[in-house]
């Protein structure tokens, strides 16, 4: 006699996921690319002038002056860190590059000997070889912003200092040291290189601005890097649980050091950089970028919690800001309004975040 087969048993609430945390939905990078798109869509039917060509490349340039430096501060952001001295790093970064460069095509300076001499005519004669003393001037800048990225690191991982308190210090320190290295006047790119510096970093290719290109290269290094390497693993398993992380074997210390010496490396070139388009350093420059950094990658998505963040959050907050900006120029309402509205997007980012992780 055989026995009956039982129907098998479903479970019709298990496997499913709403429809606001499939697909687009499934992160706040999702919700705010999707609230970019709204943008963009209410700017072209405000104002004529957005979707020219002329005014895309200013937008394009525009937030890529911040997005670099807020690819690197997202690295930190995913380990569960916060640093504030980003904006100094991008003005002592800049302001080192430039006095070098100058420094070294001067006859008479420390070192310009090496790259400078006199011809017995009494003329200046500069090393036959183009570009070294920008080469060696711009890695003057990212070795002072790697110096101080170790120093950050250093306290925090190995003296286990507040990472809040150590860059708000190193924010003051870096910018203190930038006065005084400069009397508080700014400095000029010069030289034989400074055309070429100042086609580098402000200049464009086929219409494409620099800065952007050199943007969409470490947006792709950097999601190869979180996604496709042990080291993107570790970041975000210590962003997850420290704890956890450095039972596991994770070298804990060492991926907290790196991931500030990346950032202040981001800061350093995006300083030098935004030298390039504004024609020199001035003392007082990037003064306050560190809130609009912090406030681009979180509104993009990275949770000042750890544990989430990537490049293209970075970018699409960056873009949302810059947008945002440009909306208001070309409106002509009062600039000081922009603030105000970035202040209640990153209220109203983290908010919804909070509401789709509560709805889970």
């Amino acid at each position: 006699m055989s026995v009956p087969m039982e129907a098998p048993i479903s479970f019709t609430n298990v496997g499913r996921v709403k429809w606001w945390q499939r697909g687009i939905f499934a992160s706040q990078t999702g919700y705010v690319l999707l609230a970019l798109l709204m943008l963009l869509v209410v700017m072209h039917f405000a104002s004529p002038y957005f979707f020219t060509e002329g005014n895309m490349q200013n937008v394009a340039k525009n937030f890529s002056f911040i997005a670099i430096a807020t690819l690197g501060v997202t690295f930190v952001i995913i380990t569960g860190g916060i640093d504030l001295s980003v904006g100094s790093m991008m003005c002592f970064s800049a302001m080192i590059t430039s006095m070098v460069m100058s420094g070294l095509s001067t006859p008479g300076m420390p070192g310009a000997e090496m790259f400078v001499h006199l011809a017995a005519d009494g003329k200046t004669v500069v090393a036959n070889v183009p570009g070294l003393i920008l080469i060696v001037s711009v890695l003057a800048g990212l070795v002072t912003a790697l110096i101080v990225g170790l120093v950050n690191g250093f306290c925090i991982a190995v003296l286990g200092l507040s990472p809040f308190v150590t860059t708000l210090g190193m924010l003051s320190i870096v910018r203190g040291l930038g006065y005084v290295v400069s009397n508080g006047r700014g400095s000029f790119p010069g030289g034989p290189d400074a055309d070429y510096f100042y086609a580098l970093t402000s200049g464009d290719l086929f219409g494409v601005p620099a800065p952007f290109i050199y943007l969409v290269i470490l947006a792709a290094v950097m999601a190869v890097v979180l996604h496709h390497t042990s080291f993107g693993r570790h970041v975000f398993a210590l962003g997850g649980n420290e704890k956890a992380a450095e039972l596991t074997g994770i070298p804990v210390v060492r991926v907290k050091i790196e991931v500030y010496v990346i950032c202040a490396l981001a800061a350093g070139l995006q300083g030098i950089i935004i030298s390039g388009w504004l024609g020199s350093a001035p003392a007082n420059m990037a003064t306050s970028y560190e809130l609009n950094v912090i406030a681009a990658a979180v509104i993009g998505g990275a949770n000042l919690a750890g544990g989430v963040g990537g490049p293209l959050g970075a970018i699409v907050g960056c873009v949302l800001l810059e947008v945002i900006r440009n909306g208001l120029v070309l409106a002509q309402v009062n600039s000081y309004w922009q603030q105000t509205l970035v202040g209640v997007i990153i209220i109203l980012a983290v908010l919804v975040d909070r509401i789709r992780s509560r709805v889970t």
